[in-house]
């Protein structure tokens, strides 16, 4: 008789200390739920009292998708470096990109099909950092002569002639030190500092002159003149190829 008694105690228990543990979490979950809200609306009280900081927010998260993107964008798959062509088509350019790979070829003697990838790289480059082309490949011309395994300094290598040290982050998501001399990872990692520097400093040449600084370049040796002059010719050189092309009459179809 008294062990059935136990057993039914027992269970009324149970059942009370479950119904207590539920309305306890229901209630937690109901205050934790109101607070969230209110906190919610709090802050959206304050973005719309302040339209500032409605800019300042969506600049920020402009700007880290932007970077995610870019980021994303920029990683090759592993082991590409090592197994992809460093050489392009010239059936495959654009007149602007054709004009300026033949200039440069004949210029600095490397043969067309290398350059022809370099320069479709740095066109690329160029749309995603709003850098103009033609001042990537004067500052390229500038600190390596196109040569991907150029060293002007212990530690500063390839074409943009680029600091191990400085930009081992960067490095790293290519597979190391050693994708600094692959072209288009050198051009990538390149392309990123420079913008960086613009983006920091109130003028081109001001840019230009950290961007020798972080080189190796000896600044009185007029760096700064020679990539602007190297940049100035090859916009004539785009503003040929692209003059002809609009100059070239149209066939039209056949009748």
């Amino acid at each position: 008789m008294t062990a059935p008694l136990n057993m039914s105690r027992f269970i009324l228990g149970l059942q009370t200390w479950l119904k207590d543990v539920r309305e306890g979490f229901v209630e937690i979950t109901q205050h934790s739920l109101a607070l969230l809200g209110l906190a919610l609306v709090l802050v959206g009280l304050t973005f719309w009292a302040k339209p500032h900081l409605q800019t300042a927010a969506s600049e920020m998260l402009f700007g880290w998708l932007q970077i995610r993107q870019s980021e994303n964008a920029e990683t090759p798959a592993a082991g590409n470096a090592a197994t992809r062509s460093a050489t392009q088509s010239l059936q495959d350019l654009p007149p602007d990109q054709l004009a300026v790979t033949r200039w440069l070829s004949r210029k600095y003697r490397i043969s067309a099909e290398p350059m022809a990838a370099i320069v479709t790289e740095v066109w690329d480059l160029a749309a995603r950092s709003q850098l103009p082309p033609t001042l990537i490949l004067a500052i390229v011309a500038a600190e390596s002569r196109f040569n991907p395994f150029a060293s002007s300094a212990p530690g500063i290598v390839g074409l943009m002639q680029l600091e191990l040290q400085a930009h081992a982050e960067s490095f790293s998501q290519f597979g190391g030190p050693l994708s600094a001399f692959d072209v288009l990872t050198n051009l990538r990692v390149g392309v990123r500092h420079l913008q960086a520097l613009v983006q920091q400093t109130e003028s081109l040449e001001d840019a230009l002159w950290l961007y020798g600084a972080s080189s190796g370049q000896a600044m009185d040796n007029g760096y700064i003149e020679r990539v602007l002059a190297e940049q100035k010719m090859l916009g004539k050189v785009t503003e040929r190829a692209n003059t002809a092309l609009l100059a070239k009459p149209d066939k039209g179809l056949p009748l």
